[in-house]
């Protein structure tokens, strides 16, 4: 009688390890949504429905037309320096690209783990086009220079703002403490792409050989390094790409300034000066950053569009009221996003399905 050996399969307790991290995120997901969604209603109720309303009309429907135009320039500028973030052979078009920006706009604004799907919305977007793996790296070096001029004008508001008020001293330390950690990450990011250092990927390497984080790193360890690769690759081929990738980004926050002011501008009755946009804008900004599991950053957009107009004596009303046209603009965009996905006949279980393929397959390779 033969015995026959078995060897034990380990992908279920990775897959259980991360089906359990995912399910975390959910839960955590859930509960900052219902505080989102409490809080909006608490903010509307204190500042009356009417009073909102009345802003609204201001607006009217030219005004928000310009306000959806405005977002759909900042659209195209993120779909051009994508294109420029694709490597040579591979090669994408505007016509490509701003729908597929559209389709992950909408995935990242209307699910609780957006963020986590965006990019690979991205990707799946432009898969007849350029293979998985092509799409999902572009798209990561792209979002690598967003994060830069990102981190770069959270900074700058920050900064303003400390010059510009007097604070409590909670909210100095707290934000004196942002700024530090921002400068630190900026100066780190620059030198790990100038120097070409992996030890994001080594770091992670020894984290995960201690026993730390084994769910998290079995695999995140080796996308680490492969990320590592691709934006060290893209340095060294297309380092004229980088200033006009850059320009693109700054633009980007600019015409979000200039969005804010013409709202500003249609609901104050006296002209605001471009600084408070711009103050409103980089809280805007790192509101989305933290907050990004909350789907459209419900309440909490609204919360820090209040905490700015208040501080500069504005009026909680005109915040509040700012934030929720935004909302609007976002709500229009994110129903084009979905529009797209249903003639490109794209779904959810696809987008997760691919990211996971494409995540097997490169670590298959590496080892």
């Amino acid at each position: 009688m033969s015995s026959e050996i078995k060897i034990p399969n380990s992908n279920p307790p990775k897959s259980h390890s991360k089906k359990k991290h995912l399910n975390r995120l959910k839960i955590i997901g859930a509960v900052l949504t219902a505080f989102g969604i409490g809080l909006f209603a608490y903010l509307v109720h204190s500042v009356g429905i009417s009073t909102i309303l009345e802003g609204i009309s201001k607006i009217g429907f030219g005004g928000f037309a310009i306000i959806v135009f405005i977002f759909f320039l900042r659209i195209v500028l993120r779909a051009f320096a994508w294109k420029l973030s694709v490597s040579a052979p591979y090669q994408l078009g505007l016509k490509d690209t701003i729908p597929a920006v559209i389709i992950g706009e909408a995935m990242s604004s209307l699910l609780p783990l957006g963020i986590l799907v965006s990019g690979t919305a991205k990707a799946v977007a432009v898969r007849n086009r350029v293979p998985l793996v092509v799409g999902l790296s572009s798209v990561a070096t792209e979002n690598l220079f967003y994060s830069f001029i990102t981190a770069t004008f959270i900074i700058f508001g920050a900064v303003a703002f400390l010059r510009t008020f007097e604070l409590d001293a909670n909210w100095v330390l707290g934000i004196d403490i942002v700024i530090g950690v921002l400068i630190f990450l900026l100066i780190l990011g620059i030198l790990m792409v100038l120097r070409q250092w992996r030890f994001a990927s080594s770091i992670c390497e020894k984290i995960y050989q201690k026993g730390y984080l084994t769910g998290i790193l079995e695999d995140g360890r080796k996308q680490v390094r492969l990320f590592e690769d691709f934006i060290y690759g893209f340095y060294r081929k297309h380092p004229n790409r980088f200033f006009p990738i850059f320009l693109c980004q700054v633009l980007y926050h600019l015409l979000g300034i200039v969005e804010v002011w013409f709202i500003l501008s249609r609901l104050s009755e006296i002209i605001q000066p471009i600084s408070t946009a711009f103050l409103l804008e980089s809280v805007s900004r790192l509101i989305t950053i933290v907050f990004k599991l909350i789907p459209f950053v419900i309440g909490v957009d609204e919360a820090g569009a209040q905490f700015v107009t208040e501080t500069l004596a504005i009026g909680a009303g005109i915040g509040i009221t700012l934030a929720i046209i935004r909302k609007g603009r976002i709500l229009f965009w994110t129903a084009m996003g979905l529009l797209l996905i249903i003639k490109r006949e794209i779904s959810f279980a696809e987008i997760t399905g691919e990211a996971e393929r494409s995540g097997e397959e490169e670590n298959g390779r590496r080892d």
